[in-house]
């Protein structure tokens, strides 16, 4: 590793980095806005000048260089000697903010970026946190760029994160630099909307309100709003998110860094994807039916009602009589103890992983990206020779130069997956944990349709309540006691005997496997619908445990079977000052 000297002090950082990446993991605050660990280095902000010793011509001896240096642009060596608390970096920190607010509107109140904006934040503790300008500003139009997003050029700093996400990791280049020097603006090329399927990452790169998100415009101030670590549902990519709520509301998700998974990025159509969270027409509350009549029971008798059945069937068709489906959406430990508990009264009962849903093929970026090109190269590959989703950190990535250049696009940078559930490896790994009589989910349905299981179980959980094929509502009719497990009603529950809300995973804690074998826990960010028990706190009932449901706990009672989940996979933190 190299060291270096930042203000006076001996700092280890890793080989090939640039100086601002290296104090900022050393925790210093260098303020910033055209730099990304992620994208090229542009150096045109000049907010993270430095002073660096170096030869002097005259005497050859190390001296503090005359002009200052951009940190992003300047890889580290050993024995270098930079300085960020001087008279004057600071006094160029102060000039560049001013410039910044010659022509921005001071309009923070009615800003949607107010409370998480940097050129807020760095004019308050780099700046003069005001302007000299008296004379009337440049005014130009919003623009509406896209489906999702809206573009205020007046606030625009040029940092040109944007125009590079869209060039070097989307691969759809819709956004350019158009017109020179104080002219320059952000725009589209003429009838190339802002529409590629990752674009909802420019409104997060931007450290000001210049790119906004249409969905959250005007929805909720930042500072109201807390936020929960989570992993996403939308495929099998497992990409690690903040979720944003207030009063036990939805406002918005946002990416978490997770190197090797999603690194700094999500897809729109995880994004976006969680508007069922709050979708009216859920089920909030068990449903069961004896013959004609159809009640409302009490969540405490369920565990007695469902024991009692079971065991009914158990003692009239032997223990080989029930079967249960495990849906990829369940968490692990949920589907664990669902299972086991069946397993207690029926043996012999039959296991299936649910209904997987595919729609269409894996989407690679940049796009154009070839597959066996991107086995080859990127980063943090699967076992089974499947791409990882996303590239590491900057620093890390072996297709690009560590400052100062253009990438390689010889790499996945990100993927899509066509698989779009989020647990299917989790449920295949608890599976294998109980043995047993484990089926296919085909074998499942011919052999319910054939009349063999008296009792079953099938949990759904999906965000589009017509996910049931008709032969699997034929099939299950056809038991003398259904339980549905479901988030909407639909065709199974209509023929269910006893039906149990699914709350959406933004209401329950658990892990997720995602496709490259990797356990990811997550947390609960709002309660459930008024009326409805956490799926895990019925099921860690209904097994016969008392207490309050965690899952860490159930992680405990499992980890012998389940080696998968032993090694959990917890993104680190970021450092703290980077943006």
């Amino acid at each position: 590793m190299a060291k270096i000297i930042i203000d006076g002090q001996p700092v280890e950082c890793r080989d090939g980095i640039s100086v601002l990446q290296a104090a900022l993991e050393a925790g210093w605050d260098i303020p910033h806005y055209c730099y990304h660990p992620a994208l090229s280095v542009v150096a045109s902000c000049r907010l993270c000048l430095m002073e660096m010793k170096m030869p002097n011509p005259k005497t050859k001896e190390m001296d503090w260089a005359p002009k200052l240096i951009p940190s992003c642009q300047t890889p580290v060596r050993d024995g270098l000697e930079v300085r960020f608390d001087s008279d004057v970096v600071r006094n160029n920190q102060e000039r560049v903010l001013e410039y910044y607010l010659i022509n921005h509107p001071l309009d923070c109140p009615v800003c949607d970026k107010a409370g998480e904006c940097y050129l807020q934040d760095y004019n308050y503790q780099f700046g003069k946190a005001r302007s000299r300008m008296v004379d009337p500003k440049h005014k130009n139009p919003k623009k509406d760029i896209g489906p999702h997003t809206l573009l205020y050029q007046d606030r625009c700093v040029m940092c040109t994160r944007c125009v590079r996400f869209a060039q070097e990791i989307a691969g759809t280049s819709e956004l350019c630099i158009v017109n020179r020097g104080n002219r320059a603006e952000i725009d589209i090329f003429p009838g190339h909307p802002l529409d590629n399927p990752l674009q909802g990452n420019v409104v997060d790169l931007c450290p000001v309100g210049s790119l906004l998100d249409k969905d959250f415009l005007f929805k909720q101030r930042v500072w109201f709003m807390r936020k929960h670590a989570s992993i996403c549902r939308a495929c099998s990519t497992g990409c690690a998110i903040f979720v944003d709520e207030n009063e036990q509301r939805v406002y918005r998700l946002r990416p978490r860094y997770n190197p090797g998974v999603n690194d700094w990025w999500i897809c729109d159509e995880g994004r976006f994807g969680w508007k069922f969270v709050h979708d009216e027409r859920r089920i909030a509350r068990p449903r069961l039916r004896r013959g004609n009549q159809v009640e409302s029971p009490a969540w405490e008798s369920i565990p007695a009602i469902v024991r009692h059945r079971l065991e009914q069937v158990v003692a009239q068709h032997g223990p080989g009589s029930v079967a249960v489906q495990l849906s990829p959406e369940l968490a692990c430990e949920e589907a664990w103890l669902l299972a086991s508990f069946v397993r207690s009264i029926a043996p012999e009962a039959a296991l299936a992983v649910g209904d997987v849903q595919l729609v269409g093929e894996d989407q690679r970026f940049p796009i154009g990206t070839a597959a066996s090109e991107s086995q080859s190269s990127a980063p943090g590959a699967a076992p089974d020779s499947e791409p990882a989703q996303g590239g590491k950190p900057a620093a890390e990535q072996g297709d690009r130069s560590p400052v100062g250049s253009l990438p390689v696009l010889n790499g996945v940078k990100f993927i899509i997956h066509a698989e779009k559930n989020p647990n299917r490896r989790g449920i295949e790994a608890v599976l294998r944990g109980l043995g047993g009589n484990v089926i296919s989910r085909e074998d499942l349905m011919a052999r319910a349709g054939k009349g063999e299981f008296k009792a079953m179980w099938i949990a759904g959980g999906y965000p589009k309540p017509d996910w049931p094929t008709k032969e699997l509502v034929t099939a299950a009719g056809k038991t003398e006691f259904l339980v549905v497990q479901d988030t909407f009603e639909n065709g199974l529950t209509a023929a269910a005997h006893l039906v149990l809300p699914f709350c959406a995973w933004l209401e329950r804690e658990g892990t997720f496997v995602n496709f490259q074998g990797r356990a990811q826990p997550f947390e609960r960010a709002i309660n459930p619908p008024e009326g409805a028990m956490t799926d895990g706190q019925y099921l860690w009932a209904v097994a016969g445990y008392s207490g309050l449901y965690r899952a860490a706990k159930v992680r405990e009672l499992m980890a012998a079977a389940v080696p998968e989940l032993n090694d959990l996979h917890v993104p680190p933190d970021p450092p703290e000052h980077q943006h």
